[in-house]
């Protein structure tokens, strides 16, 4: 059957039919991703705004835990210098000074003792820690080894080493034992060494 001219813009009014469809459909189509695009953006920046203050309250959390734990240095320093006074004289180390914080500066390195006790023949250093662990311990053991060359005044005395804590990770204190160190830890209200009566500690 032969095309008459009514099929032709019959078939041109389908064609523009579906091409203004098209067109509308792309239209649809480009708002949809606009605003997909638009809630990712939004997304994304409450996602950074959140990130950002979590990461104020880890740095706030931080100087709050660094605060209380030079607090708590403090406290038990304060605990473990006065009671080194009667604690090493049961052990036959006469007390006759109890010096605090004490730091000398060598060939640009530092070494802080946190607590010094010293009588004619011996000098004994304390380390001090809220929480005591066998990596203090070995760092410790470390400063005791170049502890004459930063106080050389005291080349000629016996040096002893002792490692103190509230708190003793798990074997710690039988580590401290093996290197020939006292341990203390608070007892009631004071502070007393863990080591037995038979403990012979090690002269560095």
């Amino acid at each position: 059957m032969a095309t008459t001219i009514d099929d032709v813009w019959a078939i041109l009014a389908e064609v523009t039919k579906k091409q203004a469809e098209l067109v509308v459909s792309q239209k649809e189509t480009e708002q949809l991703l606009k605003e997909q695009s638009q809630e990712m953006d939004k997304r994304f920046q409450e996602t950074d705004r959140r990130f950002k203050e979590t990461d104020k309250q880890i740095k706030r959390l931080s100087k709050e835990i660094g605060a209380l734990g030079g607090r708590w240095g403090r406290f038990v320093e304060n605990m473990v210098a006065p009671a080194c006074e009667t604690i090493f004289a049961s052990r036959g180390i006469p007390v006759h000074q109890v010096s605090q914080r004490v730091k000398k500066k060598l060939d640009h390195k530092t070494l802080e003792i946190d607590v010094l006790v010293t009588n004619e023949n011996h000098v004994l250093v304390v380390e001090i820690k809220s929480s005591l662990s066998v990596e203090d311990v070995k760092e410790f053991v470390a400063d005791l080894q170049e502890f004459r060359e930063f106080f050389p005044e005291y080349k000629e005395k016996q040096l002893y080493g002792a490692v103190a804590g509230i708190e003793l990770e798990g074997g710690v204190d039988k580590y401290a034992y093996r290197q020939g160190l006292f341990v203390l830890a608070q007892a009631g209200e004071t502070v007393g060494i863990l080591n037995g009566d038979g403990f012979e500690p090690r002269s560095w």
